[in-house]
């Protein structure tokens, strides 16, 4: 028998749940792409993206995934042959590099490894190196979806200034936009990156390029910028068409519009507590099934965790066994252990993700930590015992 059927429960670290209000809002007739409501909507939406990314100044929508606003961030900024640092804490921090140098970037990895987040000392003591400033820019994962470390953007540039380089400072707020606290302006980040489909709770297909105006100005000594990823026209332009380099992505529009409705209607600190909360519930459930030696999360620091997801380590097949269970048995799907290949576990069986992001409440994640420990019973992976009541506490508590 399985207890499967019902609602699913997709509880990767994006694709998130998307809230019913914005799917409704996507089963619309198609709208006029060149005067009208649609128009009106997406100008009255980029102030409500800004307020999102707390910043005062501009921002370009594309259609794309993340990987699509990586690209565009880059070419806006960068000539070939340009120096970029990449601390990196993760996988997603290698790929932003690897699509630097496919556009013939040189990038400079420091790799910090998959448990610990980046020190901003060491990345200080590369910036006073570099006394010529051939380093343009330092692009980071705030959060690494892979291995859930959260990074401080506020150290980086700290550091920044601190060595007195010049370089741009680019950061990766796809896994964390509107899940954990970031504050762009505040913290001088001069470009920010993120996607739709994760704490903005929309099907993927856009992407954000946030900038501020030291970014603008580095795009006045770009040699060439393709007239698709130019965030000139998509950031003040002309025409409506501009705002996207042709034919508006009309329901993705629609559907984001209504997430920022809901966000707003919440209020961004309000998300942000939400997420942190509900977080710590997540962390107290697996903080007790690790104590009978099996589980390990993979960021001990409580301080240093994503609000977004949480990567866990179970034992080499075992991360494999559990997932399956769970989605063929009861409807959750947790995620896949990316990133973390070794030699004695080259497909990164041992691993899971839980993902905590965009749309959910408390009996969402109590329902989802009930399953995980039903699924540890099933499939016979030692867990410690109280972990629901755990759980339980902190929501209690609130």
């Amino acid at each position: 028998m399985s207890l499967a059927h019902g609602r699913p429960y997709l509880a990767i670290p994006g694709p998130s749940v998307m809230p019913d209000a914005v799917l409704q809002a996507m089963h619309a007739p198609a709208p006029n792409i060149y005067e009208g409501a649609l128009v009106e909507m997406t100008h009255g939406m980029i102030p409500d993206l800004k307020r999102v990314a707390r910043t005062e100044h501009y921002a370009a929508i594309y259609i794309a995934n993340g990987h699509g606003a990586w690209e565009a961030a880059l070419s806006n900024v960068l000539n070939p042959g340009d120096k970029v640092l990449v601390p990196a804490t993760g996988r997603f921090a290698f790929g932003w590099a690897d699509m630097a140098e496919g556009l013939g970037l040189v990038p400079q990895i420091v790799d910090f490894g998959l448990r610990a987040p980046i020190d901003a000392a060491r990345v200080e003591e590369v910036l006073a190196a570099d006394t010529e400033h051939e380093i343009k820019a330092v692009l980071f994962s705030h959060v690494d979806t892979a291995t859930s470390i959260r990074n401080d953007p506020a150290a980086l540039r700290a550091a920044l200034d601190s060595a007195g380089h010049p370089a741009l400072l680019m950061a990766d707020c796809i896994a964390s936009l509107a899940c954990d606290r970031f504050e762009m302006d505040a913290w001088g980040v001069d470009i920010m990156v993120a996607g739709c489909q994760k704490g903005l709770m929309t099907p993927p297909g856009l992407s954000f390029v946030f900038f501020n105006e030291r970014a603008k100005a580095a795009r006045d000594g770009v040699a060439r910028v393709s007239r698709y990823w130019d965030w000139r026209p998509r950031s003040e332009p002309d025409f409506f068409y501009n705002f996207f380099g042709g034919t508006a992505p009309t329901h993705h529009l629609l559907g984001l519009r209504a997430a920022l409705n809901i966000l707003h209607g919440e209020g961004i600190e309000a998300v942000w507590q939400r997420h942190e909360t509900l977080a710590r519930t997540v962390w107290a459930a697996c903080e007790v099934w690790a104590e009978a030696g099996a589980l390990r999360m993979n960021i001990e620091d409580r301080g240093l965790r994503s609000h977004a997801v949480t990567a866990l380590g179970v034992g080499f097949g075992n991360g494999a066994k559990l997932r399956e269970w769970t989605a063929q048995n009861a409807g959750l799907t947790l995620g896949l252990g990316i990133g973390m290949a070794s030699d004695e576990d080259p497909d990164g069986t041992g691993f899971f993700r839980i993902g905590h992001m965009g749309h959910l409440n408390a009996h969402m994640v109590l329902g989802a930590l009930g399953v995980i420990e039903a699924g540890m019973q099933a499939v016979q992976i030692p867990h410690g015992k109280g972990a629901l009541a755990a759980a339980a506490e902190v929501v209690a508590a609130g």
